[in-house]
């Protein structure tokens, strides 16, 4: 039986570079070779396309060629420069590699926001995880409270604040954390504890995004839900827990983020009732569906003491890391991550996990 043409792509423009690379190492680490023949497209920072050998950390340097994914459906694959020696004939010249399905292994602007999305709609090729939509709505954390709240699912108060635009500072309830509405992980997020520190939370937060998110803080413990699936069929992972010993949860800002957090642990299985856990993972899947996402991706929510559940945000492409949060929910639920990968190939293959 011949095995399925893969196409990963990785790296990409955002600032979350480094940790696409790392996800793809772990998902090259658990790719069944049997099953599979990888395709590894490397998009550098400045943004250009490179087929390469894999996504190890010196992959520019390596033997790469220039790709593009092509939004021609007949083609349904990449145009790639032909290898080439010297000043020969072939020099110049372009040859197609077809695919079957791409893993879109990108964090972030420009992965996680729709855009690849709607690339990959255009190619006719079919792709893991959320779709243009769902991708874009799931970005911009005020859309997707704005559709959460139709859903009568719980959300912090917040306010947006877009270009050229100020905010009364003493209107607000403090705490508050200031962040980019639509960026990924905690680039950019301030916490606010008084009317004087608001001006200057607003302009990190827009180094990210012109538009800017103040959402009121939320006193509960922060959870986690990683959901597998499409529509009603959905498989949920163990909750988690992040275990913070001072400040708020930062994630991929330490230098080495495999060696762990300098403020914060996560606990899978979340050392809460059971109740809760039921009501968390219940809640992460009504998130799921009225946000329309499909393929993966994972719930963030805020367990309050009273044991009410509130949204956080939504992350429609997770980390894939060896220290990630939704490879490690899944495999608390028994589920590895070649496993995982299989079920993410066979959704966007065939809108159902085998």
């Amino acid at each position: 039986m011949a095995r399925l043409k893969v196409g990963i792509i990785f790296g990409g423009r955002s600032e979350e570079h480094p940790i696409s690379v790392k996800s793809a190492q772990e998902v090259a680490r658990n790719l069944d070779a049997e099953k599979y023949e990888p395709f590894y497209i490397g998009i550098t920072r400045d943004g250009a396309w490179k087929l390469c050998d894999g996504p190890d950390a010196e992959w520019e340097s390596g033997d790469c060629r220039p790709a593009v994914l092509s939004p021609d459906s007949s083609v349904r694959g990449l145009v790639v420069q032909s290898k080439s020696h010297g000043q020969g004939r072939d020099q110049g010249r372009v040859e197609t590699i077809p695919l079957d399905v791409v893993l879109p292994v990108l964090h972030g602007r420009l992965g996680e926001d729709g855009a690849m999305q709607g690339l990959l709609e255009l190619s006719g090729i079919p792709y893991a995880g959320c779709d243009v939509q769902s991708s874009a709505l799931c970005m911009d954390k005020s859309l997707a409270y704005i559709v959460a709240r139709s859903a009568d699912i719980a959300t912090p108060n917040f306010w947006t604040v877009r270009p050229g635009e100020t905010i009364a500072a003493d209107r607000l309830s403090y705490p508050v954390f200031v962040k980019p509405a639509r960026s990924g992980s905690s680039f950019g997020v301030t916490k606010v504890s008084r009317e004087t520190e608001l001006p200057d939370a607003v302009e990190n937060a827009r180094r990210y995004d012109a538009k800017v998110l103040i959402e009121e803080a939320v006193v509960g413990s922060e959870i986690g839900c990683a959901v597998l699936g499409n529509e009603l069929e959905l498989v949920v992972g163990e909750v988690d827990r992040i275990a913070l010993s001072h400040g708020f949860f930062r994630i991929h800002q330490e230098e080495q983020p495999e060696t762990g957090s300098d403020n914060s642990t996560a606990i899978v299985p979340a050392d809460i009732p059971a109740e809760s856990r039921t009501l968390v993972q219940e809640t992460a899947k009504a998130v799921y569906r009225a946000l329309g996402c499909k393929g993966l991706a994972r719930v963030d929510l805020f367990l309050k003491e009273d044991g009410a559940v509130v949204l956080n945000e939504v992350n429609t492409f997770p980390g894939m890391t060896s220290y990630s949060r939704y490879p490690r929910m899944m495999a608390a639920a028994g589920i590895s991550l070649g496993e995982v990968i299989d079920r993410m190939v066979s959704l966007a293959l065939t809108g159902k996990i085998r």
